[in-house]
């Protein structure tokens, strides 16, 4: 008789085409991070671009989180319902679309509804790429990518500001959020051809 098979043989080996679409998530769940304290180091340079007060301009990072916090709890429902691929290359190209809004802000206003928008569609982003390791890879890869990914987490925010104050020292603020659009587009693409491991499910929307 046939044993059954194993925890580790449950999920088969992961393809390269696997492979480069895992890699590309992660790249676009580091922008999503990187993005919470970019513009830490470059707050006074923001400020005097958008004429806004002291206490308006902390908005500026405040927006972003807030957006995040509340849209990481709805991901597992809005993968389900879209799929993995589609809700990861949309949000990532909506993404990159509120980074060049955000770069083109005109007024306080502005600035902070593209950033609650960026985080919005960033938030989605990053416990995206932690489900995946376990819908895609086998038993034995899960806890080294976990840690992996988990290092990405930790090393985005605190890369931010030193790059954040070296894009708007040596150019504008304006890069902090431009810097995003080759990174985003290319990610978008990469999700689009390399990801596909579920469905979408509308008939959820229902409910």
């Amino acid at each position: 008789m046939a044993s059954a098979p194993t925890a580790t043989h449950d999920i088969p080996e992961p393809t390269t085409k696997q492979w480069i679409g895992f890699v590309g998530m992660v790249f676009g769940m580091f922008m999503a991070v990187l993005d919470i304290q970019i513009v830490a180091s470059s707050i006074a340079e923001i400020q005097a671009g958008i004429s806004a007060t002291s206490d308006q301009i902390t908005w500026v990072q405040t927006a972003y989180l807030i957006a995040e916090v509340i849209v990481i709890p709805l991901t597992g429902w809005l993968v389900q319902i879209f799929s993995t691929r589609y809700l990861f290359a949309g949000c990532c190209f909506m993404f990159t679309v509120m980074s060049v809004a955000t770069a083109c802000s005109w007024s306080i206003g502005s600035i902070i509804v593209f950033r609650a928008l960026q985080g919005f569609f960033g938030g989605i982003l990053i416990p995206t790429v932690f489900s995946i390791i376990y819908t895609t890879f086998p038993k034995r890869l899960q806890a080294s990518l976990t840690i992996i990914v988990g290092s990405v987490v930790t090393i985005a925010p605190t890369t931010g500001p030193i790059l954040g104050g070296y894009l708007t020292d040596q150019f504008s603020w304006h890069y902090l959020f431009l810097i995003n659009v080759i990174p985003g587009i290319a990610v978008s693409l990469v999700t689009w051809y390399f990801v596909d491991v579920d469905k979408p499910n509308l008939n959820l929307l229902k409910k």
